[in-house]
């Protein structure tokens, strides 16, 4: 059985950004699919300006037809703040014999050890760090020490194991940030181009982007 990508964030929105990171990851990784997760109520970020539900339905927009591209809304159902460590402690129960990959970008590997309990997630699953120009893999500190522990350059780590490796992989860099897709609708300029057809039809409709929001 193949690894399951898991990929959370706030998608507010989803954008061509995201949709490219994970179909290369789930290409170059062979990934039996990649989970979306749109984060019900995030711990470490400002609010979303759309409410979770009408990310979610973005998110379902973007993703429907992309063959290995499932939409889990879990956290949105979620009551209470939407921790990645409990996320993937439900997923780890529901796939006792599957290897998970947590798929974060490099900001966020940066950024992990302000995380919820974030020693536990390793023993939960792999770490899969999206790597972009501009961004460089810590070499001490915490986080170098983790790499030294965990890391690994062989895709068949992921696949031989179930969880407890950091896999860094370069992904193709896209300009697009789902802040500047705010502030371009909030400015009633059209974001065609930067995000999917369906997913645009669903802001312009709702017009819920079209107040100004501070920056993430």
């Amino acid at each position: 059985m193949n690894p399951i990508g898991i990929f959370g964030g706030t998608f507010d929105p989803i954008h061509y950004g995201h949709l490219r990171t994970a179909f290369e990851l789930q290409q170059a990784l062979r990934l039996a699919e990649v989970r979306f997760l749109p984060a019900g109520n995030p711990p470490h970020r400002q609010q979303p300006l759309a409410d979770a539900n009408l990310r979610l339905r973005m998110v379902r927009a973007a993703t429907e037809d992309q063959r290995g591209f499932v939409v889990d809304d879990r956290e949105v159902r979620k009551s209470g703040l939407s921790y990645s460590v409990e996320t993937l402690a439900e997923l780890r129960r529901e796939n006792p014999q599957r290897s998970l990959c947590l798929i974060v970008g490099m900001d966020a590997f940066l950024s992990l050890p302000k995380w919820h309990q974030w020693q536990d997630l390793l023993q939960l699953s792999h770490l899969v760090v999206s790597h972009r120009p501009g961004w460089r893999a810590p070499a001490s500190g915490i986080l170098g020490e983790l790499l030294v522990d965990h890391g690994t350059g062989r895709i068949a780590d992921l696949h031989d194991s179930l969880a407890g490796r950091i896999f860094i992989h370069a992904v193709t860099q896209l300009e697009i940030s789902s802040t500047e897709l705010r502030l371009i609708i909030a400015s009633h300029r059209d974001p065609r181009f930067l995000l999917p057809d369906s997913v645009r039809k669903i802001i312009l409709d709702t017009g819920c982007y079209l107040e100004k929001t501070p920056q993430e």
